[in-house]
């Protein structure tokens, strides 16, 4: 094994390392100057993670900037290579190039990452922290990923939609263009305190100043202000509908040339196509994601060549030099390499809570086991388990009856799959008063109630003085919370309903319920089809005829399912007879039509490691459905008020509305949804919950998912607080 004496602290501590390939050594950067690239040079960054459980996660990144020499970029790969097997080949590798990071790199530095000119081959002079003679310009782009680039110092350099920094050392301006968006302006003073605070150890003063009040010093130095050029396009949105093409590809390597074998042309691909022995390429590059698998018994030659084959394959394919790729050890999956998979299973996934603490490469979540006792005043809880409170709120419930909606007793938990309802709830979280309307729709509803289901949520909201939460909910994808809505009684979905010709429908001489509890004991009881294909393993299923009535008990369903059955029973006055899985009477199997296959595979619970919360902005204009992830922990900063936003917890998708997006955006923000949902190259249930969150009204499932949330951060101009912070 090739040994760096760098190589022994690499690791050794939570967090994030920096190296610079200075003269093909390798040399660590201050912890002050995170986040800052020189353009001709090439860098290597870890980041370490080690849970609760004892495990270390590694993220390893070769970067290379726009003008690095070859020799330099060459390093930095070899170096990558070396310390990847330093580590045991743990660390997941991405090759970085400057302008086009992945996400997880540009997660590290949420204030923003700087690109300045020169390097080391090319004889520039580094700028070193607490410099005070320093003139740089440096331009500020970017919402969701901010990129401080330097460019010339000079007014040509300028344009009036973009935010500038001109960085004098022991001064500071940041100027605003006239037409510079507020929401940019204000990631761009996070650039500046940045600077003033990591690079000037906050000694530097900094002035802010708009078009037109530029300070003396700055005139000083650029001379008189030209007529300056409207504002860049800058479109870092990409097609939606690339996310979904993949191909999978074997790759050998055993005679110096790459081999590429065809083993699956469309995603999502079964697991078992990657075997231990060999390496793959999954094909993401028209979404400009190319990932290598390598199993851990294929042989060192082919695994230390991954990154050379990544190379290759995207010269090959004719993809940009830019297109991101992601290098994965056998076990060390990341959840955007396992979202093209049909089911991923760990070799340590577990039937019930799941463990205690997951990281993982998009965002790091704290897992909350849920606590009904304290569930009122946490929004992680609430976020994690989809639950703003136990459920003992007031509710109304309406049926929808044509063009209109009929009050229902809301005291009962029985509705029907031929008929959509309305739910209002009312609920108090952290001393917040909130409401949600939930749209349920049956599977057999028709159009036309469906059409006016959504419709009469929309006038009701607009009654209540439009900051209720609107969830639209489709038959078999009831969130946790409507469930506990119902007092310890299962939530019934019966066949039928009243939107069918000739009014409600008559009840089956023969019925089977399927009864299936959510982790936190809630229980749905639906009406299947009574033959022996729809009894699963995972559950419990109650079947009532009139020549006997049993509750037949799969071998991995949980006690709480066994206890809906018997709530179940009881609301249907009958008596049911146990039958365990495995021991049923041939009386059971007659009533069913005879014995058949049905599902005995068990449920993997650990589905927060698999699919992590994530937040994009999306745009469906012009019927062209275009997205932008947001890097990094999620904070409350991240939302901007005049975009419209999704936020993923797989479960349910949140659509966040800003007050000041435009009229079209809030309107398509559900198309958006759906489109979303439908371009999920895991090929997604259509059915998925979409929630519609209006700014200021956010509740906590939803504020739970980002860091230090508070309810009062828009009550004042989040730009004029990043100011006052500035001048402080």
């Amino acid at each position: 094994m090739v040994y760096h004496p760098e190589f022994e602290s690499a690791g050794q501590q939570s967090g994030l390392q920096v190296w610079r390939v200075e003269n093909l050594d390798l040399v660590p950067v201050p912890q002050t100057l995170y986040g800052g690239f020189y353009s001709g040079d090439a860098y290597l960054v870890l980041n370490t993670i080690r849970t609760t459980s004892g495990r270390v996660q590694y993220d390893l990144h070769y970067w290379k900037g726009s003008g690095c020499s070859q020799d330099e970029s060459g390093a930095a790969a070899i170096f990558a290579v070396q310390m990847d097997d330093y580590l045991q080949g743990v660390p997941v590798q991405y090759r970085e190039v400057q302008g086009y990071e992945s996400k997880t790199f540009t997660g590290y530095f949420k204030p923003g990452l700087k690109y300045m000119t020169g390097g080391v081959a090319s004889g520039f002079r580094h700028v070193e922290t607490n410099e005070v003679e320093v003139q740089r310009l440096l331009q500020v782009r970017g919402r969701r990923v901010v990129r401080a680039t330097e460019v010339p110092l000079s007014w040509e350099s300028f344009n009036k939609g973009d935010t500038f920094i001109l960085d004098l050392g022991e001064e500071i301006v940041q100027w605003c263009g006239s037409h510079s968006n507020h929401f940019e302006k204000m990631k761009a003073t996070q650039v500046s305190k940045s600077i003033r605070d990591n690079e000037r150890c906050g000694r530097a003063n900094l002035v802010i100043c708009e078009e037109g009040e530029e300070p003396e010093r700055m005139l000083e130095i650029l001379g008189e202000k030209p007529e300056l050029p409207e504002a860049q396009a800058d479109d870092t949105k990409t097609d939606g509908a690339n996310r979904k093409l993949a191909k999978l590809y074997k790759v050998s390597n055993a005679d110096g040339d790459m081999e590429l074998t065809m083993v699956a042309e469309k995603n999502p691909f079964p697991q078992d196509a990657l075997h231990s022995s060999e390496c793959f390429i999954l094909d993401n590059g028209t979404n400009g994601h190319i990932f290598v698998w390598k199993g851990k018994e294929a042989n060192a030659a082919e695994r230390h060549a991954a990154l050379n084959a990544s190379e290759q394959f995207i010269n090959k394919m004719g993809y940009p030099t830019h297109t991101q790729v992601q290098i994965l050890p056998q076990h060390g999956e990341t959840p955007l390499f396992k979202q093209f998979f049909k089911v991923w299973r760990e070799a340590d996934d577990t039937v019930g809570m799941g463990t205690g603490y997951v990281s993982n490469h998009i965002v790091k979540i704290e897992k909350v086991p849920f606590d009904a006792s304290t569930l009122h005043q946490s929004n992680a809880m609430a976020a994690q388990h989809g639950m703003v409170d136990q459920g003992d709120g007031e509710k109304q419930i309406w049926r929808i009856e044509g063009s209109d909606k009929v009050s229902v007793d809301p005291s009962g938990c029985q509705f029907y799959g031929g008929d959509s309802y309305i739910i209002l709830y009312n609920y108090q979280h952290n001393n917040r008063q909130g409401q949600i309307i939930y749209i349920w729709q049956g599977a057999e509803s028709s159009q036309d109630e469906v059409g006016a289901s959504a419709i009469l949520a929309v006038q009701l909201d607009e009654e209540l003085g439009g900051g209720a939460v609107q969830v639209r909910v489709v038959q078999g994808k009831e969130p946790a919370h409507l469930m506990s809505l119902f007092k310890g009684q299962p939530m019934v979905v019966n066949k039928g309903g009243t939107s069918r010709a000739g009014g409600q429908s008559e009840v089956a001489e023969t019925r089977l319920f399927q009864i299936r509890a959510n982790p936190m004991g809630d229980i749905r009881a639906v009406e299947v089809d009574p033959v022996s294909s729809s009894l699963n393993s995972s559950d419990v299923l109650l079947l009532v005829s009139s020549s006997g009535c049993w509750m037949w008990r799969g071998r991995s369903s949980s006690p709480a399912e066994v206890h809906g059955a018997e709530k179940l029973s009881e609301l249907l006055e009958v008596t049911s007879s146990l039958l365990e899985e495995g021991e049923e009477e041939d009386a059971f199997w007659a009533v069913l039509g005879g014995k058949t296959d049905y599902c005995t595979s068990t449920r993997s619970k650990n589905q927060m490691d698999a699919h992590p919360p994530r937040l994009f902005a999306c745009a469906n204009k012009t019927g062209n459905f275009q997205i932008e992830e947001v890097p990094g922990e999620l904070t409350q900063d991240d939302l901007a008020p005049d975009d419209v936003m999704i936020l993923d917890t797989w479960d349910q998708v949140f659509v966040w509305i800003g007050e000041e997006a435009h009229e079209e955006e809030k309107t398509e923000g559900m198309a958006s949804a759906a489109r979303y949902i439908e371009s999920d190259p895991s090929d997604r249930d259509p059915g998925t919950p979409i929630v519609k969150v209006k700014q200021g009204f956010e509740p906590p499932t939803f504020s739970g998912w980002f860091l230090g949330w508070n309810d009062e951060y828009w009550s004042s101009d989040p730009l004029e607080r990043e100011m006052e912070g500035l001048r402080a």
